[in-house]
């Protein structure tokens, strides 16, 4: 993930020291190294030790400040269900129908949540026991709650395509993950297959030595 996150960073750096050189003429050099990029992955986990001493410990998938942000499990799989803010919270507990739940003062604040999440996390988890997690899924979605079954990668670009999101691309014979990035004026192209061995070796090598 590192390796990925890095990759970015650098194309990032290289397209703001490519502006810069449009606007000054100036070119630089852009360094990018995997531990700087780890710590800014991080997130709140780095910024929480650096801003307040906060050494972070394990929680498996859950989130350190807010609660419910992690997998929980239904009648036949676990399902991710976030509550970013105490209007998400609400809007669950309507589709959970537990409508009195956010006005139990240990659970109306988020910080109350997080606070009481040991108390909190059972009742949640013996109602969503009751459905399956593609059911809860699609009525929590409408309802404006963010959440997904935990996918394989299968799941995971059946999903894709289900949201209309078209994921994969065939060049030639062979299929690719689409480039996750659209642009309304010039939008990624696809002419050519990954080449065999050697394959523009010749045009390689003429370009090399022009």
């Amino acid at each position: 993930m590192f390796d990925v996150m890095a990759g970015l960073h650098a194309s990032i750096g290289i397209l703001a020291a490519l502006h810069h050189r449009d606007r000054t003429g100036t070119g630089q050099h852009v360094e990018v190294n995997l531990l700087s990029s780890a710590l800014s992955g991080l997130v709140n986990h780095s910024s929480g030790y650096v801003a307040g001493g906060t050494v972070p410990f394990r929680m498996g998938n859950a989130h350190p400040s807010l609660f419910p942000y992690e997998p929980l499990p239904t009648a036949d799989g676990e399902l991710i269900v976030i509550a970013g803010n105490d209007g998400q919270f609400r809007k669950l507990c309507q589709v959970l129908d537990l409508p009195d739940l956010p006005d139990d003062p240990r659970f109306g604040r988020n910080q109350d949540r997080t606070a009481h999440r040991e108390a909190l996390r059972p009742i949640l988890v013996e109602r969503l026991a009751r459905r399956t997690k593609d059911e809860w899924f699609r009525d929590l979605l409408a309802a404006g709650v963010p959440c997904a079954p935990i996918n394989t990668i299968d799941g995971g670009v059946a999903l894709a395509e289900e949201l209309g999101l078209d994921p994969v691309v065939t060049v030639g014979d062979v299929p690719g993950v689409r480039n996750p990035i659209t642009f309304s004026d010039t939008p990624a192209r696809y002419e050519l297959p990954p080449p065999g061995l050697d394959e523009h070796g010749e045009e390689i090598r003429a370009w090399l030595t022009s």
